[in-house]
């Protein structure tokens, strides 16, 4: 019998969007195939990680058997929970703000921003829903590719089981990511809280939300809730918001919160949470006193857990952990040489772009690489992120700390986005550029951009860095003016002038101007 999660939280509401989402990505009237007798590779998870392993290796056209397992939804995280409904969500918010604070730019703001948080949260799920066909069943079916919803479990060293199906491999890959943990707090399941999971499935808007966690997630959706309407306050155990990121960056972010109107709880600990008839009562320890707020609604926004469960992975001596998933090694190879695994299971790094590239590696090591010729490291990819706050955090590369933990001198060229002309126009003074370099070289180690659409302008940093490009190289690259991306060019001319600044150069530059 088809598997159905009609019911699952987070397809809910069973609006007209929704059940289109379903239909695309777990038809209820799926039929699963009789399986192949044998299958070059069977891939477990159809998130990012297992839906580009799949169509990566169907795509070569080389009459490779392979089989795509899921039991919830296609797409994953990224499509249903994750990148697509939360920046939606989040561009709506963007406009609310971007309404408040017009008056600068002589556009007089309305006297109150009435937001339709019940629209908002429907051209979501529109939004998703006209996505979704890139993740279908029947998308990846037509690729040739044997589709199984239903829950996967290996049964010995070359069968998987999708139910009463058994499915014989050459190779695997376990691709099936993670899902929202929470922590262990008295009374918080009692008073019920949200996770990305569920969040997406709300029609009404919390009158007040507290947001537990001070990372992306968390520092994401506080924002974007106070700027829809809601009275947000974020609760982090430590001393400053997104405290893994550069200290310079999140203090400009965390600024923009306080200007917005978000309070924040910092260096507190939650004790225990309450539930009234008036709302949630969290009762917290800050600076040493034991103090409560009360709530409507508490979104948890603190880490992941592997999905590990119920795979049976002992039968096939793959080791894992609980709480760092599958363990792999720089090819992406579990302790079962036959079985890889990609994406969030397995990596620190808990991106769709990181589980796209690891995919990719997968394809080419499992299948690509014989006797081990050939294959690619997980350690040589330069991985960029982006934290989707406005203004949104882009880093690539080491940070200043890493650097010196290596025993690497370097130095750091900072752009204030005061001195670039197109944010001065943008009315957007507040980002800044940091570029890491080797001392004595123009080699980029990393980069840190804040910057409304920081994300949009890392990727040229990161080309630089992939292709062993300098900043001398990007000097020579002619940018158009005015964009806020000058502030890379800046950067780079920024090392070239200081370059010409030393006394050898300076003097050899003299005598060559003399005999020119």
């Amino acid at each position: 019998m088809p598997h159905s999660i009609l019911n699952e939280p987070f397809v809910q509401p069973l609006d007209d969007y929704n059940q289109a989402l379903v239909a695309q990505v777990h038809p209820i009237d799926w039929v699963n195939p009789e399986p192949a007798p044998l299958y070059d590779l069977v891939v477990i998870g159809a998130g990012t990680a297992g839906l580009v392993v799949a169509a990566g290796a169907a795509g070569l056209k080389l009459g490779l058997k392979i089989a795509l397992i899921e039991k919830d939804l296609m797409g994953g995280d990224c499509l249903n929970l994750g990148c697509v409904p939360s920046k939606t969500v989040i561009q709506s918010s963007r406009v609310a703000a971007m309404m408040r604070e017009s008056a600068p730019f002589g556009i007089q703001p309305p006297e109150t921003v009435n937001v339709d948080f019940a629209a908002v949260m429907q051209r979501m799920r529109r939004v998703r829903a006209e996505i979704s066909h890139h993740d279908s069943a029947q998308t990846f079916s037509a690729q040739g590719i044997d589709v199984f919803l239903g829950s996967a479990r290996f049964v010995d060293k070359q069968t998987i089981a999708v139910d009463d199906r058994a499915l014989r491999f050459k190779k695997a890959v376990i691709a099936t990511g993670a899902r929202a943990t929470h922590p262990k707090v008295s009374g918080l399941a009692d008073a019920g809280f949200l996770t990305n999971e569920t969040v997406f499935s709300l029609i009404d808007r919390p009158s007040r939300l507290a947001v537990i966690g001070g990372g992306p997630i968390g520092c994401e959706l506080a924002q974007a809730f106070q700027r829809l309407g809601s009275e947000v306050t974020l609760l982090h155990k430590n001393g400053h918001l997104l405290d893994r990121e550069d200290g310079d960056a999140a203090e400009i972010v965390q600024q923009r919160f306080l200007q917005e109107g978000l309070k924040l709880l910092l260096n507190c600990t939650i004790e225990r949470v309450e539930k009234t008839e008036a709302g949630n009562v969290i009762h917290y320890q800050q600076h040493g006193e034991t103090r409560t707020i009360m709530v409507d609604e508490i979104l948890i926004g603190v880490g992941r857990s592997p999905n590990v469960e119920g795979l049976n992975l002992e039968a096939v001596g793959v080791k894992y952990d609980a709480k760092k998933g599958v363990e792999v090694n720089d090819y992406l190879q579990t302790t079962n040489p036959r079985i890889y695994a990609a994406g969030d299971i397995c990596m620190q790094w808990k991106f769709t772009h990181a589980a796209d590239a690891a995919a990719r590696l997968v394809i080419k090591n499992a299948l690509f690489a014989p006797f081990g010729i050939g294959r690619s490291k997980l350690s040589s990819l330069v991985m960029p992120w982006v934290t989707y706050t406005d203004p949104e955090i882009a880093h690539v590369g080491l940070y200043e700390t890493e650097a010196h933990a290596k025993g690497i001198k370097t130095q750091t060229i900072v752009i204030p986005f005061s001195d670039v002309d197109r944010a001065l126009t943008d009315g957007e003074p507040e980002g800044l550029l940091k570029a890491l370099v080797k001392q004595g070289s123009d080699k980029i180690l990393g980069a840190t951009i804040v910057a409304k659409h920081a994300g949009e302008m890392i990727s040229e940093i990161t080309l630089a860095m992939v292709t062993k490009q300098g900043l001398n190289a990007i000097a020579g690259v002619i940018h158009p003016y005015p964009t806020q991306a000058e502030a890379i060019k800046k950067a780079a001319d920024t090392y070239y002038r200081n370059a010409f600044l030393n006394p050898t150069i300076q003097f050899l530059l003299k005598v060559v101007n003399k005999l020119s």
